[in-house]
């Protein structure tokens, strides 16, 4: 269809950046054994799936979202071990929460824009929110094999004095959980410009620490630092669900950019029902650790693998020969898994692959083998 006069004349008014920026693409996956995002392979037992759809069912789904998102609010709490203080901010998967960080903090100082801030490689949400919501973006190079450069964090806290820094822990797509010492000598440089950091921990379930012990063992050390999670991982994907904790104050400031209703009562009464069943969730969460070092020693067994880096999460990387060839090879195979090599240099000839069942693993591994 050509184009006439009065929708070009319409197009110019979108944003120039918008126009030349390239969304973000999720592959189709139907048909393919699906690795490539994460997520948690087992879906509810038959009796859990038909009291859920009851529940759901008997939901008065004409009236707006009311009481039991301040239930949900209080389950979160309990359920990440909220430091006492703080309060509990509910948004649409973790990303609408990134969107409405940027949104509170996009104030010029002196002139200049506000900072978003982040070790990089990490989450391709940061930088495009910051694009979009009129915030500058500082990424900060990680080592060749991703552990945090402390230094040039602190050089470049100091000097670009971010309203937001970013602390993926574990981080995307590199699964790194970095030391303690390390995260909190951030965090400290931080405090000393007067910024805000946000702990992104999407992939809480299956990293061996979390951030809210030290804020709760130390809050007067971390009263600047917001914790970031989501349910996507836990097994809710689909569900899309991510919630903010933090001092009451920040948080309370921070919800006033949020629109109004924008979790549904179905998503909050799924999640209700899923932390009523916690217990099921963990037991598929630990289910899918133990099947991650075997993997990854499978991986690094493999020739053609030239390196396979450690994992705090559900997902493993590694670097092939070609990525792009290799990919394509086991989509060929009927198993999806992530290209990322196009993210960042660091990433050159990199796949990330989810961490799923042992049947799931051994068909990608199969699949991998085949087309190296």
């Amino acid at each position: 269809m050509t184009a006439s006069p009065a929708s070009t004349q319409a197009l110019q008014r979108i944003r120039a950046d918008v126009r030349a920026m390239q969304g973000y693409h999720v592959q189709a996956s139907q048909g393919l054994l699906k690795m490539d995002t994460m997520e948690n392979p087992y879906r509810l037992p038959q009796t859990l799936q038909q009291q859920l759809g009851e529940r759901l069912g008997a939901l008065e789904v004409n009236r707006y979202p009311g009481e039991r998102l301040e239930v949900l609010k209080n389950m979160l709490a309990d359920y990440a071990g909220a430091p006492a203080g703080t309060a509990v901010l509910l948004g649409n998967g973790s990303d609408e929460i990134i969107t409405l960080m940027a949104l509170a903090t996009a104030q010029p100082t002196a002139g200049a824009r506000a900072t978003m801030l982040a070790p990089m490689p990490g989450f391709v949400m940061y930088p495009l929110s910051a694009q979009l919501q009129g915030l500058d973006f500082v990424g900060v190079e990680l080592t060749a094999d991703f552990a945090l450069d402390v230094p040039a964090m602190q050089a470049a806290i100091a000097k670009h004095r971010p309203a937001i820094t970013y602390m993926a822990y574990p981080n995307n797509p590199t699964a790194t959980l970095w030391p303690e010492d390390q995260v909190q000598a951030v965090i400290d440089a931080v405090a000393e410009v007067g910024g805000l950091v946000v702990m992104d921990e999407a992939y809480q379930p299956f990293a061996s620490r979390s951030w809210v012990s030290r804020m709760q063992a130390d809050p007067a050390r971390n009263q600047h630092v917001l914790l970031m999670r989501t349910l996507s991982k836990f097994g809710l994907a689909g569900v899309r669900l991510g919630y903010l904790i933090g001092p009451a104050a920040l948080v309370h400031e921070i919800d006033k950019v949020r629109p109004p209703y924008n979790v549904s009562v179905l998503n909050c009464e799924t999640a209700i029902f899923a932390l009523e069943h916690a217990a099921l969730y963990a037991e598929q969460a630990a289910a899918i650790r133990a099947e991650r070092q075997p993997l990854i020693d499978a991986l690094r067994a493999l020739p053609g693998v030239e390196k396979v880096w450690p994992s705090e999460a559900n997902m493993v990387l590694l670097r092939v020969g070609n990525a792009g060839q290799a990919q394509a090879a086991m989509k060929a195979r009927g198993v999806l898994v992530k290209n990322v090599s196009a993210m960042h240099p660091l990433l050159a000839n990199c796949l990330r692959l989810t961490v799923g069942t042992h049947e799931e693993n051994a068909q990608m591994l199969a699949a991998l083998k085949e087309s190296l």
